[in-house]
């Protein structure tokens, strides 16, 4: 993790900025994909994940017992955004037993993910994960959709 300087306002708006645009490249996806948590929910989770890992490094100098603590209260608590995707998704047919929502869920849980390497300074990091992310969510629809063809 890369220490931030509160005087830093480049890096302050560089990490919110890439936080935003990798939460985005993920949002974009889903959007086109007409999925109900699509490109402002995606930004909105990276960016409060950023914001959050970014406190957390502002008042932890030197210890990051804070920032730690911070990032495994956003694992718990986006498990309650996902599980309300999914839930959501659920609930159209009261009688029937159908699970849907749970890649939106992954997608919202992963953009967390990015939001946190982007709030650390992990510049690298978090534009590998939205590209790998983006082309598992793109890609393998499609590859999923041809093996269901040929079954």
């Amino acid at each position: 993790m890369l220490p931030l300087d509160p005087s830093d306002w480049i890096s302050i708006l560089a990490r919110l900025s890439l936080a935003i645009f990798v939460g985005g490249l993920v949002g974009l996806e889903r959007q086109i994909g007409r999925k109900p948590a699509g490109l402002r929910t995606h930004m909105l989770v990276s960016l409060g994940s950023a914001l959050f890992v970014m406190t957390g490094l502002q008042f932890g100098q030197n210890s990051l017992d804070n920032t730690t603590r911070i990032i495994q209260g956003i694992v718990s608590g986006i498990g309650f955004l996902g599980a309300g995707e999914i839930f959501a998704k659920s609930r159209r047919t009261p009688d029937e037993i159908k699970i849907q929502g749970l890649t939106s869920a992954a997608a919202i849980w992963v953009s967390a993910s990015l939001g946190v390497a982007a709030g650390c300074g992990l510049w690298f990091m978090a534009l590998t994960g939205a590209i790998a992310t983006t082309l598992v969510l793109h890609v393998i629809k499609y590859a999923e959709k041809r093996l269901d063809r040929e079954k």
